[in-house]
């Protein structure tokens, strides 16, 4: 049994049984997507976005394509997890002197708690795609901090605990475009602003299914067999890349050592809203919420560049099918 660390319980988490005839670890919500087209005036598309427990309820960072194509994050709530109210405008950041800074051309961000406050990462523009780093702790104000690494870089995902006092951030190192290449890495900090002592952590040569590319997704969540990590694995194919689910189990102590990998996709891009949108073929997990009373787990996943959408399952039992079935 892989038991839950460190996390409050969450009974109002979002949630649906599993469906009859459905034999994975995973199972998608027959409400799907639970965000649309043209979600808000500004937006055309909204997806590859992260959510958090608030207050009683629920809030998020959400990635916003619009009208001009370009990519920018809106705040959100929702009281279920499900209906979301996206702000009209996007995330205005501030420096720690309440003066504005520039937060335009921002995309795939994750949000996770950390001691007494909320941290936002995103892959911000700076002279290419870096990791930007934000805090905030009501979801209506935030404070800018400075970049986490250099350019090239994408999938920042910081761990919700620090380890002997050090913050921990996931990454993939990458070009400039749309890289065809791809490992995960991990670096530390003391501070949230100085980064090193890098390793590595995972290469993308786990199978066909991600045998390009793969990305640290949800924050990973702590559990008595280790660190449960979802990313997403990039298969080039000969109509393009195509972007499942995967699964792994990291060291509590030293993360940056994979006990057990599934050797195989835990979901690959079957359904209308996955295969048809913007970008065909992509599922892109940002966002997990978990219950470590009852053990269920709801997994929020972009679709197709276009859509946001939601995935069920209990973390024992996922936990245990990525160790019964590693390579």
């Amino acid at each position: 049994m892989a038991g839950i660390k460190n996390l409050e319980a969450l009974p109002g988490i979002p949630w649906e049984d599993r469906p009859a005839g459905c034999h994975g670890p995973l199972w998608r919500f027959s409400g799907n997507p639970v965000i649309d087209r043209n979600p808000a005036p500004r937006a055309l598309r909204i997806y590859n976005s992260a959510v958090v427990p608030l207050d009683g309820a629920f809030a998020g960072v959400f990635r916003a394509d619009h009208r001009d194509f370009m990519p920018h994050l809106h705040a959100g709530r929702s009281q279920d997890g499900i209906h979301w109210e996206i702000d009209p405008d996007p995330i205005v950041f501030s420096d720690s002197a309440g003066n504005p800074v520039n937060g335009s051309y921002a995309y795939d961000p994750r949000v996770v708690r950390i001691e007494d406050a909320y941290y936002i990462t995103w892959c911000a523009d700076f002279h290419g795609p870096t990791i930007g780093l934000a805090r905030t702790d009501d979801f209506r104000s935030f404070t800018r901090l400075e970049n986490a690494l250099l350019p090239f870089n994408r999938n920042g995902v910081l761990f919700p605990r620090r380890f002997d006092g050090k913050y921990i951030l996931l990454s993939r190192p990458s070009d400039s475009g749309h890289t065809p290449f791809g490992d995960i890495f991990l670096s530390e900090s003391p501070d949230l602003c100085h980064w090193g002592r890098h390793r590595h952590v995972m290469s993308a040569d786990g199978g066909w299914w991600e045998d390009t590319k793969i990305g640290a997704g949800p924050v990973p969540i702590e559990t008595s067999l280790g660190w449960l990590l979802f990313y997403h694995g990039v298969a080039n194919t000969c109509n393009g890349f195509i972007y499942s689910l995967g699964g792994a189990i990291l060291d509590r102590d030293d993360p940056s050592r994979v006990l057990w990998r599934c050797r195989e996709c835990l979901l690959t891009p079957e359904t209308g809203y996955e295969t048809c949108g913007l970008v065909p073929n992509v599922i892109f997990p940002c966002a997990a919420l978990c219950d470590p009373d009852s053990g269920r787990l709801a997994l929020y996943y972009g679709a197709a560049d276009t859509f946001t959408a939601l995935a069920f399952g209990q973390v024992d039992e996922v936990a245990g099918y990525i160790r019964a079935n590693s390579r």
